[in-house]
């Protein structure tokens, strides 16, 4: 099984933007992220750990101006936190061994999927295409990922 972490190395290689947003707890620009309109099969991994976090299958177009995603991959590598800033009470998600800052979630995604809406900023996200994800050490996860 693969040991994911944060590691000096890993984070040196981040932009001062995934480092802003993983590290420092940042959100980017609505609209800006080069994830956002991906529709291609694969996964979505935390830039930082490469912890498998969400699935093409799961990603959909909530016109929200970020990813989103009605559930996570691997449960258990995704924290949901208590997020009291910016005068708001929302669910922060980070990565589990990463610690990354992913986004947020809220209870207003598709009601046939779940109800959850997983709000996730591109630039703490690395897409593995479907082709490269057995050599890549995510071949367990194919079976998970659709064409869309």
């Amino acid at each position: 099984m693969p040991t994911y972490s944060k590691t000096a190395d890993a984070i040196a290689k981040l932009t001062p933007e995934q480092y802003r947003v993983t590290q420092e707890s940042g959100t980017e620009r609505p609209g800006t992220g080069p994830l956002l309109n991906n529709k291609a099969a694969g996964i979505y991994v935390d830039i930082v750990s490469g912890e498998p976090l969400f699935a093409s299958a799961d990603k959909y177009d909530s016109h929200c101006g970020w990813p989103s995603f009605t559930k996570p991959i691997e449960p258990a590598n995704v924290a949901e936190l208590t997020d009291r800033t910016h005068g708001m009470v929302r669910v922060e998600v980070r990565s589990k061994h990463g610690d990354s800052h992913l986004g947020h979630v809220f209870p207003d995604g598709p009601a046939d999927r779940g109800g959850l809406r997983y709000c996730i900023n591109s630039a703490s996200l690395r897409f593995v295409p479907k082709d490269k994800m057995e050599a890549e050490g995510y071949g367990d996860y194919i079976n998970q990922v659709e064409d869309i």
